[in-house]
Protein backbone atom coordinates (compact mmCIF):
# COMPACT_ATOMS: atom_id res chain seq x y z
CA UNK A 1 0.00 0.00 0.00
CA UNK A 2 1.48 3.25 -1.01
CA UNK A 3 0.27 6.77 -0.31
CA UNK A 4 1.90 10.13 -0.73
CA UNK A 5 2.61 12.69 2.11
CA UNK A 6 0.70 16.11 0.92
CA UNK A 7 -1.94 17.57 3.05
CA UNK A 8 -3.58 20.61 1.64
CA UNK A 9 -5.86 23.14 2.74
CA UNK A 10 -7.85 23.94 -0.29
CA UNK A 11 -5.60 24.78 -2.61
CA UNK A 12 -2.71 25.49 -0.52
CA UNK A 13 -0.33 23.01 0.41
CA UNK A 14 0.34 22.88 4.45
CA UNK A 15 2.47 19.20 4.78
CA UNK A 16 4.05 17.46 2.08
CA UNK A 17 5.30 14.19 4.48
CA UNK A 18 2.43 13.30 6.47
CA UNK A 19 2.28 9.21 6.78
CA UNK A 20 -1.04 8.42 5.04
CA UNK A 21 -0.80 4.49 5.02
CA UNK A 22 -0.05 2.86 8.64
CA UNK A 23 0.48 -0.97 9.70
CA UNK A 24 -2.27 -1.48 12.44
CA UNK A 25 -3.69 -4.59 13.86
CA UNK A 26 -2.15 -8.05 15.82
CA UNK A 27 1.90 -7.60 14.29
CA UNK A 28 1.42 -5.59 11.43
CA UNK A 29 -1.11 -7.59 9.88
CA UNK A 30 -2.99 -5.40 8.13
CA UNK A 31 -2.51 -2.10 6.48
CA UNK A 32 -4.23 1.03 6.58
CA UNK A 33 -4.55 4.01 4.36
CA UNK A 34 -6.79 7.07 4.75
CA UNK A 35 -7.67 10.24 2.60
CA UNK A 36 -9.89 13.29 3.41
CA UNK A 37 -9.52 15.06 6.52
CA UNK A 38 -6.67 14.26 8.82
CA UNK A 39 -8.28 14.61 12.49
CA UNK A 40 -11.56 12.73 10.59
CA UNK A 41 -9.69 10.06 9.05
CA UNK A 42 -7.27 9.35 12.92
CA UNK A 43 -10.83 9.11 14.59
CA UNK A 44 -11.55 6.60 12.13
CA UNK A 45 -8.19 4.56 12.49
CA UNK A 46 -8.85 4.71 16.15
CA UNK A 47 -12.12 2.95 15.70
CA UNK A 48 -10.82 0.23 13.38
CA UNK A 49 -7.99 -0.72 15.22
CA UNK A 50 -10.66 -1.43 17.95
CA UNK A 51 -13.06 -3.30 16.11
CA UNK A 52 -10.97 -5.81 14.31
CA UNK A 53 -12.67 -8.85 14.86
CA UNK A 54 -15.65 -8.00 12.38
CA UNK A 55 -13.60 -4.57 11.54
CA UNK A 56 -14.83 -3.13 8.42
CA UNK A 57 -18.48 -4.45 8.30
CA UNK A 58 -18.93 -2.68 11.81
CA UNK A 59 -16.60 0.19 11.40
CA UNK A 60 -18.98 1.26 7.95
CA UNK A 61 -21.83 0.08 9.94
CA UNK A 62 -20.74 2.75 13.06
CA UNK A 63 -19.50 5.34 10.39
CA UNK A 64 -23.27 5.49 8.66
CA UNK A 65 -25.61 5.62 11.44
CA UNK A 66 -23.22 7.03 14.70
CA UNK A 67 -24.38 10.76 14.70
CA UNK A 68 -20.63 11.87 15.29
CA UNK A 69 -18.71 9.49 12.79
CA UNK A 70 -21.60 9.94 10.26
CA UNK A 71 -20.18 14.07 9.63
CA UNK A 72 -16.32 12.65 9.07
CA UNK A 73 -15.28 13.48 5.66
CA UNK A 74 -12.51 10.61 4.82
CA UNK A 75 -12.13 7.71 2.84
CA UNK A 76 -10.12 4.52 4.10
CA UNK A 77 -8.03 1.92 2.31
CA UNK A 78 -7.46 -1.24 4.27
CA UNK A 79 -5.29 -4.52 3.18
CA UNK A 80 -4.30 -7.45 4.60
CA UNK A 81 -2.39 -10.48 3.44
CA UNK A 82 -5.19 -11.65 0.87
CA UNK A 83 -8.12 -9.26 0.36
CA UNK A 84 -8.54 -5.38 0.09
CA UNK A 85 -11.06 -2.86 0.99
CA UNK A 86 -12.18 0.79 0.12
CA UNK A 87 -14.45 1.80 3.26
CA UNK A 88 -16.76 4.96 2.90
CA UNK A 89 -18.51 7.17 4.75
CA UNK A 90 -21.89 6.38 3.46
CA UNK A 91 -21.87 2.61 4.70
CA UNK A 92 -19.66 0.89 1.82
CA UNK A 93 -17.26 -1.83 2.05
CA UNK A 94 -16.10 -2.51 -1.42
CA UNK A 95 -13.66 -5.23 -2.38
CA UNK A 96 -12.75 -4.87 -5.53
CA UNK A 97 -12.61 -7.86 -7.99
CA UNK A 98 -8.57 -7.04 -9.30
CA UNK A 99 -7.53 -6.00 -5.70
CA UNK A 100 -6.34 -2.89 -6.80
CA UNK A 101 -8.10 0.23 -4.96
CA UNK A 102 -7.08 3.28 -4.84
CA UNK A 103 -8.63 6.97 -2.83
CA UNK A 104 -8.13 10.02 -2.88
CA UNK A 105 -7.69 13.12 -5.13
CA UNK A 106 -4.89 11.39 -7.01
CA UNK A 107 -6.99 8.04 -6.67
CA UNK A 108 -8.95 8.01 -10.08
CA UNK A 109 -4.54 8.61 -11.48
CA UNK A 110 -2.88 6.00 -9.50
CA UNK A 111 -6.10 3.44 -9.88
CA UNK A 112 -5.82 3.86 -13.99
CA UNK A 113 -2.32 3.55 -13.78
CA UNK A 114 -1.72 0.78 -11.29
CA UNK A 115 -3.93 -1.51 -13.46
CA UNK A 116 -2.31 -0.97 -16.78
CA UNK A 117 1.31 -1.23 -15.15
CA UNK A 118 -0.17 -4.68 -12.79
CA UNK A 119 0.05 -7.42 -15.92
CA UNK A 120 3.51 -6.28 -17.09
CA UNK A 121 5.85 -9.06 -15.73
CA UNK A 122 8.33 -8.74 -13.76
CA UNK A 123 6.82 -5.74 -11.58
CA UNK A 124 6.30 -6.58 -8.10
CA UNK A 125 3.63 -5.28 -6.30
CA UNK A 126 5.35 -2.40 -4.55
CA UNK A 127 6.71 -1.61 -8.11
CA UNK A 128 3.56 -1.00 -9.61
CA UNK A 129 2.59 0.82 -6.54
CA UNK A 130 5.15 3.18 -6.71
CA UNK A 131 5.30 3.77 -10.40
CA UNK A 132 1.30 4.42 -10.16
CA UNK A 133 1.84 7.10 -7.49
CA UNK A 134 4.55 8.70 -9.63
CA UNK A 135 2.65 9.08 -12.32
CA UNK A 136 -0.59 10.16 -10.14
CA UNK A 137 1.40 12.82 -8.51
CA UNK A 138 3.13 14.03 -11.63
CA UNK A 139 -0.60 14.60 -12.57
CA UNK A 140 -3.05 15.40 -9.51
CA UNK A 141 -1.83 18.92 -8.08
CA UNK A 142 -3.15 17.34 -4.73
CA UNK A 143 -0.87 14.84 -4.96
CA UNK A 144 2.96 15.02 -4.33
CA UNK A 145 5.81 12.52 -4.48
CA UNK A 146 6.63 12.20 -0.94
CA UNK A 147 5.30 8.12 -0.92
CA UNK A 148 5.48 6.60 1.55
CA UNK A 149 5.32 2.32 0.88
CA UNK A 150 3.99 -0.57 3.54
CA UNK A 151 4.06 -4.17 2.40
CA UNK A 152 2.71 -6.72 4.38
CA UNK A 153 5.57 -9.29 5.96
CA UNK A 154 7.88 -6.03 4.93
CA UNK A 155 9.71 -2.74 6.13
CA UNK A 156 8.43 0.45 5.55
CA UNK A 157 9.96 2.45 2.62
Amino acid sequence: MAGDGQVTLGQTVIKGNARKVRRIGPKGAILAGFAGATADAFTLLERLEAKLERACVDLAKDWRTDRYLRRLEAMMAVADATRSFTLTGNGDVLEPEDGIIAIGSGGNYALSAARALIDIEGLSAEDVARRAMKIAGDICVYTNHAVRVETLGGEES
